[in-house]
């Protein structure tokens, strides 16, 4: 991807199923289509999400994951890219849980009595004006939109990331080498005890580890970077206590068996990574405490009729990708 996304989907899973199924947990979803209202996509808890809101984060989300790599993907929509259908169903679920979440987040501010300085809302002004400069005429006018609605969206967004960080202060952001250690292994996995038994002899006969994952290895991959929590508990306790070049005996889980081959027991780069990773999965852990009570006390409502109108413009007149890059760019820390 040309960027790197701004990441407030903290409960997608959580809040994709708010509108597609008819529960959160044991919380009933109300899905009732004639409340919400024409001009409006979705409520929750009686704030309305608008049409223009939809469009702004729908043609940017359109062209961040339409094009990657020089790629233009609507060109193979026609083909099945997602399991949940093409790219445009797909888009369009980004765009529809992207958009709960920051007004969820936006609600729970005004609990927390989490609000903008001046000089956030300062930062909003510019990043709104900057951006809506940056549109061209045929962008304003699918979106719909002027600058003082953009600024409003803006200070939402940025509420919402100031509500996360309120929540996710005081966590421990000590990680060890050992708890985020990423290793390079090569893997032969098998689910059949016999093949596995096969595998076993072979190993202890001096044949090369590599040549019999080439022909017996079921994984997707035969050599890859490993980290703690990725595979079985039964195989982080094998693994990590591998040293280079050396082979583990055949591991028994579940799901199969394994051997593993211990190419570098330490990638550095790797695991400074990790630790980072780890970090924000605590960050996600402690947010998620107060934001999942939230949404289930919520009431969401969606115009199912509305949403369906609403459509992707893949004409190649609307190009615009930049809504969140601004955002970075003025509240960047």
């Amino acid at each position: 991807m040309k960027r790197k996304i701004v990441t407030l989907c903290l409960a997608v899973a959580l809040l994709s199923s708010a509108f597609t199924g008819c529960t959160i947990g044991d919380t009933e979803i109300v899905l009732n289509m004639n409340s919400v209202g024409r001009n409006h996509v979705f409520s929750i808890n009686g704030e309305k999400c608008t049409k223009e809101e939809a469009r702004l984060y729908l043609c940017n989300y359109q062209n961040i994951y339409g094009y990657a790599y020089g790629i233009n993907l609507w060109e193979y929509d026609d083909k099945k890219l997602t399991e949940d259908g093409k790219l445009e169903a797909y888009v369009k679920d980004i765009t529809l849980t992207e958009l709960a979440n920051i007004m969820c987040m936006k609600q729970l501010a005004e609990q927390q009595e989490v609000t903008l300085t001046q000089e956030e809302k300062d930062k909003a002004a510019k990043a709104a004006e900057e951006y809506y400069e940056s549109l061209s005429k045929e962008e304003t006018s699918y979106i719909g939109i002027d600058k003082n609605k953009m600024k409003r969206f803006y200070e939402k967004y940025a509420i919402a990331q100031k509500l996360y960080n309120k929540l996710t202060q005081g966590i421990n952001e000590e990680v060890s080498d050992d708890e985020a250690r990423v290793m390079r292994i090569q893997q032969i996995f098998v689910k059949s005890e016999e093949k596995a038994k096969l595998v076993q002899k072979k190993l202890a006969n001096k044949e090369k580890f590599e040549s019999l994952a080439t022909t017996y290895n079921e994984a997707d991959s035969i050599e890859r970077d490993l980290a703690r929590g990725e595979y079985p508990e039964a195989v982080d306790d094998v693994v990590f206590h591998l040293d280079n070049g050396e082979t583990s005996a055949m591991i028994t889980t579940d799901e199969g068996y394994y051997f593993i081959k211990c190419l570098s027991k330490f990638e550095k780069e790797l695991t400074e990574e990790n630790k980072a990773n780890i970090i924000a999965k605590r960050r996600k852990e402690q947010f998620d405490d107060k934001f999942i009570e939230f949404i289930e006390n919520s009431q969401f409502e969606v115009n199912e009729k509305v949403w369906e109108e609403i459509k992707v413009d893949t004409s190649g007149k609307i190009k615009t990708n930049s809504f969140f890059e601004t955002y970075e760019k003025y509240f960047r820390e």
